[in-house]
């Protein structure tokens, strides 16, 4: 629960502090005295987006400070899961600076407004005046039910599989797409597959190809080159064979003189022995080459073909023209394939539905076991808040339909007057009704949300007297279990509150500031006679006040 809050230099407010109790909580002041200002600094904190506007002196920053006890509220895990200290009492901060930035701070640590809100909807729940009418809002009417169902894990469920079931119907309009394509391409795409095919490409082919035709259109020059090249080497007298083999048997005279001579003569049997192999291979070389017209024209026939693939392609090597022959398999394939891809596709589908199906079923089987206890909750409690005939209705109709919260319709009828006809409920009930209505469900919801505090701002709108009387009395029932703060005009509620504060403007040195005390019991009696009688503390006001204290 919120156990103190504090307010700098934010709009009217200077600086302003408050300590909170437990239990139910008053908040009056006249109207533009401040006490939305204070809401809106307490929104800050909460994670709503900053104005820079609000900073009431430009020259220092606005800083909102609020400490809340949650050592009986459960939150480790969500203090575990975003890497943050844990404290029973934790500090939630957050400060505008003058450069218009923001910063929102746990427990001293940095935090994103993300992190903060989700913070702020485990602890806090303000209900404006427009929440009343979120009352006639479907969303709103699903969120009721399904807290009183106990559905938050089934809706997890149902969410991430329908995520899934997205993605499987992204892929099959993918596919579909795609194959559409594929079919309309199918044939001049199998006449592309089918030329490249025949062409039998091999990688490293074309220069092998490019060599043999290069060999084959200069037969005269190779068989001349090499010729001579073997009679260089193996002349009898003059031959480079017969000159290495006597400079060898000169040194073999003298190789017993000196290491340096003997090792001279091994290099030479060296060469003689690798120039002999030279040798071997121009004669084998020579006798290969041959004219072969025919073999050329195939060749180069073969090397036509390939670089009018490559022109078509737009390629430039067999490598790139061996990838492209792969996609158009793959092409060619999804088209032939499609029946198959498709019907694995769809029932897969059709799982992932029965799946969805049955997750939302039992979220409508829980949603149908509540509806009949909480409507007649709500019927009783709005009874005694002066509406005795109303009925309300809740109708529930399983769809086939996948929605985001299950396969569910849900409409909510009230019928405001005895006889008469149900009809919408944000049609059928007036400003007051409504406030009463969702008083009611609020009353309702404190026991099965746990939430540590709630705070009502002008709840008690259209209503007055004894209605607003019993509107108090729930109120102060509510502060039993959990922390409610009230911000009221009707004295009958402000006089059920176990704490009041009367926020008020004062002026100082020509500066309008708005300030926040706790009040009394003498100084509660005299507000709740101004309330009762305007600015005249009347002794009749004053009894009234203090029978409503009492």
């Amino acid at each position: 629960m919120l156990t103190a809050l504090s307010i700098k230099n934010y709009a009217l407010i200077e600086d302003i502090k408050i300590d909170l109790k437990k239990g139910f909580t008053i908040i009056t002041g006249e109207t533009g005295a401040g006490k939305s200002i204070m809401l809106g600094a307490l929104g800050l904190l909460l994670g709503k987006r900053a104005d820079y506007s609000v900073i009431r002196n430009t020259g220092n920053k606005c800083v909102i400070e609020g400490s809340f006890d949650i050592s009986n509220y459960n939150l480790t895990d969500f203090f575990l899961a975003e890497d943050l200290d844990f404290e029973e009492q934790t500090i939630i901060r957050r400060e505008i600076l003058t450069s218009g930035k923001s910063r929102a701070f746990i427990n001293d640590t940095p935090v994103t407004l993300p992190v903060l809100v989700k913070l702020g909807d485990l602890l806090i729940d303000i209900h404006g005046q427009h929440q009343t009418l979120s009352l006639g809002e479907n969303q709103y009417q699903f969120q009721v039910i399904d807290i009183l169902a106990g559905n938050t894990p089934g809706l997890k469920e149902y969410r991430e599989e329908m995520r899934s079931l997205k993605k499987l119907d992204q892929r099959l309009n993918t596919l579909k797409e795609e194959q559409a394509l594929a079919i309309r391409e199918h044939d001049y795409n199998l006449y592309l597959l089918k030329e490249l095919k025949e062409a039998r490409l091999k990688d490293g082919q074309q220069e092998e190809m490019e060599e043999r035709s290069e060999e084959l259109s200069n037969v005269e020059l190779l068989t001349e080159q090499l010729g001579t090249s073997v009679s260089l080497i193996q002349q009898e007298e003059t031959g480079t064979l017969s000159q290495l083999k006597e400079i060898r048997a000169h040194l073999t005279k003298i190789a017993g003189f000196s290491g340096n001579y003997a090792g001279l003569r091994e290099r030479v049997e060296s060469v003689i022995i690798e120039m002999d192999d030279i040798a071997l291979e121009l004669e084998n070389l020579l006798e290969r080459v041959e004219a072969n017209p025919g073999e050329l024209e195939e060749v180069n026939a073969k090397l036509q073909v390939i670089f009018n693939l490559q022109k078509k392609h737009a390629a430039s090597t067999i490598a790139e023209l061996l990838e492209i022959t792969k996609t158009l398999q793959e092409k060619v394939d999804l088209t032939e394939n499609a029946e198959a891809d498709l019907s694995n596709l769809q029932k897969e589908i059709k799982a992932k539905k029965d799946q969805l199906s049955a997750i939302a079923k039992k979220i409508h089987d829980n949603r149908a076991k509540v509806i009949p206890g909480f409507v007649g909750n709500v019927e009783r409690i709005i009874a005694d808040l002066g509406m005795p005939n109303a009925r309300l209705k809740i109708d529930l109709k399983l769809q086939k339909e996948y929605f985001t919260n299950g396969q569910d319709e849900l409409t909510w009828y009230l019928s405001a007057n005895k006889g008469g006809d149900f009809n919408d409920i944000k049609k059928a009930a007036s400003g007051g009704e409504l406030s009463r209505i969702m008083l009611a469900i609020k009353s309702i919801l404190a026991t099965q949300s746990k939430l540590p505090t709630i705070i009502f701002d002008e709840i008690d709108t259209g209503v007055s007297g004894d209605i607003a009387q019993k509107m108090g009395d729930i109120l102060q029932k509510m502060g039993i279990d959990m922390q409610v703060i009230a911000i009221t005009h009707l004295p009958q509620i402000a006089g059920k509150g176990s704490s009041h504060f009367k926020i008020f403007k004062e002026d100082v040195e020509e500066t309008t500031v708005t300030r926040i005390r706790q009040l009394e019991t003498a100084e509660r009696i005299e507000e709740l006679a101004m309330m009762l009688g305007g600015n005249t503390l009347s002794a009749s006001a004053m009894a009234h006040a203090k029978a409503l204290l009492n």
